[in-house]
């Protein structure tokens, strides 16, 4: 079974989609993971990174954008028409094992959401309400979707959208762990400090009762140097790494380099198009911390278990 990674602050602009679709390159290119990358922002960067226009067009045209399985899960249907296999594109970024399921620019019909929330609500007035109907839809609706292909992939990354939409929420309750990438500036520290509070919520409302749900992997500091390199931005990584600890924090930051910039015109990773650059070397190092970090999280959580079977005997 793969792990769901969701990357994610509640602030825009921090290098979220370029973490995300670099970090999937690498565990691809570098590590052989078979990996999967979602778009669930409708500014559908993480898409544009990895196809060109012309070719999302004629995606969108067939059809095959997140859009129509977002709908068709939200209607609930026994026998959908919509197979997520069909929507998945493969071996993009000319990287073998790096996937995408395009996003779109409009997710989801909101209309269309209200009405069967509504809808469903009604139905079961006797033992529920619009609240619970709203929760419920909140906690598998991008679990619907993902759940045939989870045992496809080693790695499913989720890139969220800013903001606390429906879809993020969605997003990071059906995710095992979560990545925070941030700029080294204190309106990025807030975008964390609110992430953080959102995901106690999220817990407290859905009692998860099973391991790895939305357990912080770790705090990648993006676009680092230049003019975030002075006295403010060192109070917020020491706030940071004071608030999380070491562990929670990845070393390797990733500097401003333009060839991470110029990447997007040639619809690739920088991982894959300049591997020589400082973005990309930076980049490779956080997929090698990423790894680490992952396996010693599951590590210490198995031996857990061992102790917590042993008492039980």
């Amino acid at each position: 079974m793969g792990y769901v990674i969701a990357t994610a602050n509640m602030k825009g602009g921090v290098g979220k989609t370029t973490l995300t679709v670099n970090l999937a390159a690498a565990l691809a290119k570098d590590f052989g993971k078979r990996v999967l990358v979602v778009d669930l922002d409708n500014q559908i960067s993480a898409t544009l990174s990895l196809v060109p226009p012309s070719d999302f067009a004629k995606i969108r045209r067939e059809k095959r954008t997140l859009r129509y399985l977002i709908n068709q899960a939200i209607q609930n249907a026994d026998q959908p028409d919509a197979r997520i296999q069909d929507f998945i594109r493969p071996y993009v970024g000319n990287t073998k094992d790096l996937n995408l399921l395009p996003g779109d620019l409009d997710l989801y019909d909101e209309f269309l959401v209200s009405q069967k929330l509504h809808e469903k609500a009604v139905q079961q007035q006797a033992n529920t309400n619009f609240e619970g109907v709203w929760t419920e839809l909140e906690r598998v609706l991008v679990w619907s979707i993902l759940e045939p292909v989870i045992d496809d992939f080693d790695f499913i990354i989720l890139d969220c959208a800013p903001g606390y939409t429906l879809l993020t929420r969605s997003a990071l309750a059906c995710s095992n762990f979560y990545l925070l990438p941030a700029r080294p500036e204190p309106l990025s520290l807030i975008g964390i400090q609110l992430l953080q509070r959102r995901l106690k919520q999220l817990k407290e409302v859905h009692q998860f009762d099973h391991e790895y749900v939305m357990e912080l992997v770790g705090i990648a500091f993006t676009m680092s140097g230049g003019l975030l390199s002075g006295r403010y931005s060192k109070k917020v990584m020491q706030r940071v790494h004071s608030d999380f600890g070491e562990k929670k924090i990845f070393q390797t930051q990733i500097p401003l380099d333009v060839n991470v910039s110029k990447a997007v015109d040639s619809y690739l990773p920088v991982v894959i198009s300049d591997p020589t650059c400082s973005g990309s070397k930076a980049f490779r190092k956080v997929a090698k911390e990423f790894m680490e970090k992952l396996t010693e999280i599951l590590g210490s959580k198995a031996q857990k278990s061992k102790v917590d079977l042993v008492e039980m005997e």
